[in-house]
């Protein structure tokens, strides 16, 4: 069996979150949005005007435990930051916003489990 590379499991788990944001009928808006600091890996728009800034954290196996875990608390204030700087570039400080996290478990045969958590700020 072929190693998948790191690289494309996160973006196959970006892709999954991508598609289930889009059954939530939220607006995808942008994806792997970069700056200095970092980078968020979906920006969405949900119905209600609320934009999500959702981090993807994907595995193909438990070994190195829960893909939530790899989500501290200093993980989630950058995204804060992030958010913060994705709106300001975007003439949108002042609109609603929410910081979600999604975890997305890919099996060998290639089937998938995804956990969305919203407002994990």
């Amino acid at each position: 069996m072929r190693k998948i590379s790191n690289q494309r499991i996160g973006a196959c788990g970006e892709e999954i979150v991508t598609q289930y944001l889009i059954t939530q009928h939220a607006e995808i808006i942008e994806r792997n949005w970069r700056i200095r600091e970092g980078e968020i890996d979906i920006v969405a728009l949900h119905r209600s005007g609320v934009f999500a800034f959702v981090e993807v954290k994907t595995r193909s196996s438990m070994a190195f435990g829960h893909p939530f875990e790899a989500i501290n608390e200093h993980k989630a204030r950058r995204m804060q930051r992030l958010a913060l700087g994705w709106l300001a570039t975007h003439g949108c400080l002042g609109c609603d916003y929410q910081i979600d996290a999604a975890a997305v478990l890919i099996a060998p045969d290639g089937s998938h489990s995804i956990e969305y958590r919203a407002h994990i700020l």
